[in-house]
């Protein structure tokens, strides 16, 4: 068997990549899915995390938009979103015999563990799986941001970002047949032609400290696998 590419990585997730086909809410198929790949990352002795989003139950700037909420307000809203999602994937991984921590970037002692950088690692160290939940405690940063400095505090090799297409494609593959598929992209390439990785503070953060970027689509079962062993698939942002 191949040897992993990397020790340790973050897998970003949003919040849409677990509500499965109805459009909102959990989706346990799909988590339970995702909780089989992780754990055989795990198996290969490769430390991971998880940052997960929070659209699938509540999206922060879409709504103050559409109900002329104040920003702060529902960015803490999606904030606490993201919580019920580290939740709900650490009760399937915990169901799988993985050993899974959830810290919080917002203090909920009953819940969630507080994030402290140390603590994370040291979870990383014993073999558990950490999921950082709350984005990164304040308003008006996604949780792109927060994989891309998550994933710098923890020391990460790489963010594998987890969608439902197989990469970055020059257009919405979906829309136009033509559409191009990037095997690699330069960070630079992405901010100017503005495709959607990340959001433009989270590829910056990536370019400022040369963290690679790995889009895949996750929905096919090994894809996670594939990654960590070093096989083509997806797009590479370097």
């Amino acid at each position: 068997m191949k040897r992993p590419s990397f020790k340790r990585v973050l897998l970003k997730l949003s919040g849409e990549a677990i509500q499965g086909q109805e459009g909102h809410g959990i989706d346990l198929d799909v988590c339970t899915n995702l909780a089989r790949q992780i754990k055989e990352i795990r198996d290969l002795k490769v430390e991971i995390a998880l940052v997960v989003g929070g659209g699938n139950i509540f999206r922060g700037k879409a709504e103050s938009k559409n109900f002329g909420m104040d920003r702060s307000v529902a960015d803490y809203m999606g904030m606490l979103a993201t919580v019920i999602n580290g939740l709900a994937l650490q009760n399937v991984l915990e169901s799988m015999g993985v050993p899974t921590r959830v810290l919080t970037a917002i203090e909920m002692h009953a819940v969630a563990e507080p994030y402290i950088r140390r603590r994370a690692i040291r979870h990383l160290e014993k073999g558990r799986v950490v999921i950082f939940v709350a984005g990164t405690g304040n308003p008006y940063f996604t949780t792109d941001t927060a994989a891309a400095l998550r994933a710098m505090e923890i020391h990460a090799e790489a963010i594998l970002k987890a969608t439902k297409v197989d990469g970055v494609y020059s257009a919405d593959p979906q829309k136009v047949k033509a559409a191009k598929k990037f095997a690699t992209l330069s960070y630079i390439e992405v901010l100017k032609r503005r495709l959607k990785v990340m959001d433009a503070t989270a590829i910056s953060l990536c370019m400022d400290n040369n963290l690679p970027i790995v889009v895949f689509n996750f929905t096919k079962y090994g894809n996670i696998k594939k990654v960590i062993l070093g096989e083509k698939i997806g797009t590479v942002v370097k």
